[in-house]
């Protein structure tokens, strides 16, 4: 999860708590806050009632009484007001009028009872005395309204515990009229409840399940009404809920409204504000993956907080000491590389570096001559002659080749090949050229030879330069050359003809079609590399070497295969067949080694090729690490540009790319960082014999140096000397082939 998800992740969390903190405070504190209100508006409502109803209370059946209380119900505050009956008080007057026997109201009671299952009655008392004495006390001669003017008897029903709510009471009466007197019953509905009105719950809009889970607890309040000093009424009002849970409700949709507008504003600030925080952590992360495809910049201008910034400057830091490392080892390479590259003594180039140009000219397909100069008889005059006499020779004579080379009219480089044998190549020179070239040389040794007095100073063997032909072909038909020049007479030369091949042209593409088309070839797979480290044999990579006869079922030299291939245009289709073999071979066979495969530039500097080769791959996406495309340094070279295009090309499908026969001469070593390349094959001549030239040794110890630092593993080539094994095991190359 990357930082800004998980910073988003937690602030929302820290939003959840806040506000489902605040949220249930805040509905914890509106529910109180209702219930409060509530109850004590109940509470006023029911001592409003009871001081209306007081002046009506004598008669608790007045009609007057339930309409105040409909009243105040109809206005849907409260779930129910109802009206009870404090003690149960009768009237004589209600006593004769519910005896049957007693038909008028001159009748007067002399005792009422009842049966004990119903409870029990008393008498009322007078208030007349009540109120005489207090107007004693207060000096008044004034009624204070205790007592009626009217005087009727009361009696006082006291119910037994069936019977607190009321019901039907049989009262006995005994009852006198003058002299008559008479025992009756009176049968009264006795009411606790005088009146109740309620109204039904509304919650309206409001949820059940809202209702479930906040309960809110509203308790009912009552009030007493008096009638003199007797308590004769209790009024009873209960608050609706409905209009509780309206506002609770409407309380926290609104909270929750809220909280989610301004959790959306606030996320969107934070997107912006983190955006803005992360910017030079994107930067960092950008240079750490640049630096780590050996592209070094710095971070300009620098972060604002304090931490990122610090970073940042540590990020620089280690960007610019990487960069200053890889050139200093870049340097030290290129400087040793010219040191393993040029003679001591005479400063001409040495015979890798010919071979090396003869490559170029294979790829640019040049034209050119080749020319093999000898030194006769240096060996006498080195038994005649000082070091110091024979050094100087030496160099004069290199001086002559070397004065040809600064000839801007002719592209001539010269080589010291060994001992008295040195080389001359010639770009972009014909016959007439050369022959140029072979008289200035002669006039020249004449010259010398006259100061030495040398009467033979050396031959000159020519021969041109021939596409179809190898490298020891070339050298080989030059030193021809020269031993047909010693024949001529001192300081003679001979120019030799190009080679003319046992087929024509023709012949040789008809052939390769066949081959390429039919398939007609076999692949071995050689060049077995090893792990240096360790003392396994565990093999971690083959090269797959491709193998074809003619009708006469004699081997085609495959430089030549491939060069006819290219300049008929046959090379893709040729790649393409070698690739299917290597992937059948490796499925086929279970592989568990990396797969070296020989690609030409032309091949992988077509669109189409490299669209098929990804498609290829992507088929076979579980041997993709397990193949490693190949191109020679010289290769490379031609167009270094095609070759980065490829490497990114191949990343991208999970293969691998080498570079094979690597010399810095082909490559500077500053290009390497930008091909982002995973193996590096050096050419054999850094190698060989490393144990007895402490020049190669240092070389060695600076590519691998940058080599790690680029996360580029190095290969060596047909290691043969055990002491010279044992030097590459100090400076940890990865794999040698023996």
């Amino acid at each position: 999860m990357s930082l800004s998800k998980q910073l988003y992740f937690i602030i929302a969390i820290i939003f959840f708590i806040i506000f489902s903190g605040n949220f249930l405070i805040s509905v914890k504190n509106m529910k109180e806050y209702l219930e409060v209100e509530s109850a004590t508006k109940a509470q006023d409502t029911a001592t409003s009632i009871g001081m209306s109803l007081r002046p009506l209370i004598k008669d608790k059946n007045d009609p007057e009484i339930e309409s105040i209380i409909k009243v105040i119900s109809n206005s849907g505050f409260y779930k129910e007001i109802r009206l009870e009956d404090a003690n149960f008080t009768i009237k004589s007057s209600e006593l004769i009028g519910a005896a049957k026997q007693l038909d008028d109201s001159n009748w007067e009671i002399e005792s009422v009872s009842v049966d004990s299952k119903f409870g029990s009655v008393e008498k009322v008392g007078d208030d007349s005395s009540l109120n005489e004495q207090l107007l004693k006390l207060e000096g008044e001669s004034e009624d204070l309204g205790f007592v009626d003017d009217v005087k009727t008897q009361e009696y006082r029903y006291i119910p037994s515990n069936a019977y607190k709510q009321g019901g039907e009471i049989i009262f006995n009466i005994k009852a006198k009229k003058f002299d008559d007197s008479i025992t009756t019953t009176a049968k009264l509905n006795i009411k606790k409840v005088l009146i109740q009105e309620k109204r039904d719950i509304k919650f309206e809009y409001v949820p059940s399940w809202f209702i479930n889970l906040i309960p809110i607890n509203l308790e009912e309040k009552t009030s007493e009404i008096s009638d003199g000093w007797n308590t004769s009424a209790v009024i009873y009002v209960s608050p609706n809920p409905g209009e509780a849970y309206a506002k609770l409700y409407e309380q926290a949709k609104n909270s929750i409204v809220y909280a989610f507008i301004a959790f959306i504003i606030s996320m969107i600030f934070l997107l912006v504000f983190v955006q803005f925080l992360l910017r030079p952590l994107k930067k960092i992360e950008a240079l750490a993956k640049n630096i780590a495809q050996a592209k070094f910049g710095v971070i300009d201008p620098l972060p604002w907080t304090i931490e990122i910034k610090n970073v940042s400057i540590a990020m620089n830091d280690m960007s610019r000491k990487i960069e200053s490392m890889i050139n200093k080892l870049t340097n030290n390479i290129n400087v040793l590389s010219k040191k393993l590259s040029e003679d001591e003594l005479t400063g001409l180039d040495l015979k890798q570096t010919l071979e090396t140009d003869i490559k170029q000219m294979f790829i640019k397909k040049e034209d050119g001559f080749i020319f093999n100069i000898k030194i006769d008889n240096l060996a006498a005059y080195a038994k005649t002659h000082t070091k110091d006499e024979v050094d100087s020779y030496l160099i004069s004579f290199s001086n002559i080749l070397k004065n040809l080379k600064l000839d801007n009219s002719l592209n001539i480089n010269a080589y010291r090949v060994f001992g008295s044998e040195f080389a001359l190549l010639a770009k972009t020179c014909d016959k007439n050229c050369a022959l140029d070239i072979c008289a200035r040389l002669k006039l020249a040794f004449e010259t010398l030879g006259e100061e030495l007095k040398l009467t033979e100073l050396a031959h000159i063997g020519a021969t041109p330069f021939n596409e179809l032909a190898s490298i020891d072909e070339l050298l080989q038909g030059a030193n021809e050359a020269y031993e047909k020049a010693k024949l001529i007479g001192p300081n003679e030369f001979f120019i030799g003809s190009k080679n003319v091949h046992s087929r024509d042209m023709n012949l040789w593409r008809e052939l390769i079609k066949q081959i390429i088309t039919d398939n007609d070839f076999d692949i071995e797979f050689i060049n077995d590399a090893y792990k240096i480290e360790g003392e396994t044999n565990e093999i971690v990579m083959q090269e797959a070497f491709t193998k074809a006869k003619d009708q006469e079922n004699n081997q085609i030299p495959i430089g030549t295969f491939v060069s006819i291939a290219e300049k008929y245009e046959m090379i893709e289709s040729f790649d393409k067949a070698v690739i299917e073999k290597v992937i059948t071979y490796v499925i086929l066979n279970n592989i568990n080694h990396k797969i070296c495969i020989n690609l030409s530039i032309d091949s992988i500097g077509k669109k189409d090729f490299i669209k098929w080769l990804q498609n290829r791959i992507s088929r076979n996406k579980e041997i993709a690490s397990k193949l490693v495309f190949s191109l020679t340094a010289y290769s490379v070279a031609k167009d270094m540009d095609i070759f980065k295009n490829f490497c990114d090309s191949m990343h991208s499908c999970g293969a691998r790319v080498i570079i094979k026969r690597f010399e810095s001469k082909f490559i500077p070593t500053e290009n390497l960082k930008e091909f982002n390349v995973d193996y590096i094959r050096l050419a054999r001549d850094y190698t060989s014999d490393i144990e007895k030239e402490s020049s190669k040794q240092d070389f060695l110890d600076s590519i691998c140096d940058l080599a790690d630092l680029l996360n580029i593993k190095i290969f060596a080539e047909n290691v043969k000397d055990k002491k010279d094994l044992e030097i590459l095991k100090k400076v940890k190359l990865f794999a040698a082939s023996k």
